[in-house]
């Protein structure tokens, strides 16, 4: 394996392994490299250090992972603030969200904002019937798992 130092055309640094530099051209071309931090596909290989290996053994470390910083503060403020709006204005309904989504829209329940997962499957049969349910944007994390 071959580990790169990457960065996008954001400036965001991070690290890539891949089986060859070729490997790494293949993937960059097919659009299959994106930054972690703001998904830009518009990745470069930074110059870094050839290993050596002196014989020395180093005392193990933990890395410390750095914050990512938003590519964007307004856009990460924008996403905040439509955090906050999703979480305080709708019911989190889980993997019940097709079910409720059709009673409500058939008026079987009561109107009112909800949010949870579907497949996408299920999403196109809703969008079939002609119910509206939005996705939400990359990034925004409601309870510890992207939606």
């Amino acid at each position: 394996m071959k580990v790169f130092r990457l960065s996008c055309a954001q400036g965001h640094g991070f690290e890539g392994w891949f089986a060859s530099a070729e490997a790494f051209d293949r993937q960059c071309e097919a659009g299959d490299v994106a930054c972690p931090v703001c998904e830009n596909r518009v990745v470069t290989r930074l110059p870094s250090a050839p290993y050596v290996n002196t014989g020395a053994r180093e005392p193990a470390t933990v890395p410390v992972a750095a914050s990512p910083q938003p590519a964007n503060p307004a856009l990460a403020a924008a996403l905040a603030a439509l955090k906050a709006h999703v979480l305080a204005h709708t019911e989190d309904v889980g993997r019940r969200f097709p079910e409720v989504a059709r009673r409500i829209h058939y008026g079987e329940e009561d109107a009112r904002g909800i949010r949870g997962r579907v497949t996408p499957q299920e999403a196109a049969e809703l969008v079939e019937e002609g119910i509206e349910a939005v996705p939400l944007p990359p990034g925004i994390d409601l309870d510890g798992k992207a939606h």
